[in-house]
């Protein structure tokens, strides 16, 4: 049974519309039963396969086997993966970003197929070689040109660099995966922070951050984050202050377990208060809103299903929730 007898839902936290996802201030949580199950529903109602395969994982104790399974049908035959898998281009092709969006579903499962992972690796070599960036792959390739995609997917997108390159290498160390790409990856991380420059922005902040958190050099991988550590202020899209609008990444995507490696980043009173905006930021559907456009109706759908799963699995390692009620 997925909720206690007793578990009851109102009408309208069924009915609510998904695609709403402006922030109402503080959310009317009395006619909740609870923020998890609330948010559990919303996944049973709006989130694709995938998100609600990853829930059962978590949080039910089903096989990782299943979140395997789903990621079957994103792979393409070239080893990579791709059908919006990250949903922000709705691209068939395979492309890194969504290379490393299956791996990162992997991770959270504490699972790995290493034929699946292998043959991404392959594919990864071969787009680090085309790239031509010693090692580094782009988020995407101008393929995604043909088909619907957010605004921000332009040509930015593909030039390699540590997004998403030191976060692909970070989960194979995470996964336990050897590749000869891993080593080619790792070496391009490290010239490049050794140069001296900072990440670019959040996004890269984070990639970095996942790269220096697996990595097995931990004396070298200290003596980076220490760099990273004074200069966050200064990354752009990075948000310090939890009552900032807009869009930007915040402690909790740097930190978003309570033992994460990354909390001593920040003082308590700033992750409190951080947790304070996710509890509040709860919709009245159970989901969790986004704060830029996706492509279409169903890409919002997908995005806040990603986000409610990983707001739920925030706040439950924070002990500000309690699974099941």
């Amino acid at each position: 049974m997925r909720y206690p007898p007793n578990r009851q839902f109102p009408a309208s936290r069924q009915m609510s519309d998904p695609f709403n996802t402006a922030r109402r201030g503080t959310p009317s949580l009395a006619v909740m039963d609870d923020i998890f199950a609330a948010g559990d529903r919303f996944l049973l109602n709006h989130a694709r396969l995938l998100e609600r395969r990853l829930f059962a994982t978590c949080f039910l104790g089903q096989p990782a086997k299943h979140v395997v399974d789903a990621l079957r049908g994103y792979q393409n035959d070239d080893g990579g993966f791709g059908h919006a898998l990250e949903p922000d281009k709705r691209c068939p092709a395979s492309l890194p970003i969504d290379v490393e969006t299956a791996f990162q579903a992997l991770a959270t499962a504490k699972t790995v197929d290493p034929g699946m992972v292998s043959r991404a690796c392959d594919f990864l070599a071969d787009a680090a070689a085309d790239a031509g960036g010693g090692g580094a792959v782009p988020l995407a390739f101008p393929v995604i040109e043909d088909f619907p995609r957010a605004a921000h997917w332009t040509d930015w997108t593909y030039e390699p660099g540590l997004n998403p390159t030191a976060g692909l290498v970070g989960l194979l160390y995470q996964l336990g995966v050897e590749h000869p790409w891993r080593s080619a990856g790792e070496a391009y991380c490290w010239q490049s922070l050794e140069s001296g420059a900072l990440p670019a922005d959040a996004h890269a902040l984070s990639e970095t951050l996942i790269f220096l958190e697996q990595v097995p050099d931990r004396e070298r991988a200290g003596q980076q984050a220490a760099v990273l550590a004074a200069s966050l202020p200064e990354i752009a899209m990075f948000r310090l202050d939890p009552d900032a609008e807009g869009y930007g990444l915040t402690p909790l995507t740097i930190a978003p377990r309570a033992d994460s490696r990354w909390r001593s980043l920040f003082s308590e009173a700033q992750i409190n208060g951080h947790l304070d905006r996710l509890v509040k930021d709860q919709q009245d559907d159970g989901g969790w809103p986004i704060a830029w456009e996706p492509p279409s109706e169903a890409a919002v759908c997908e995005w806040r299903g990603v986000v409610t799963l990983a707001a739920l699995r925030t706040l439950t390692s924070y002990g500000r929730i309690t699974p099941g009620g």
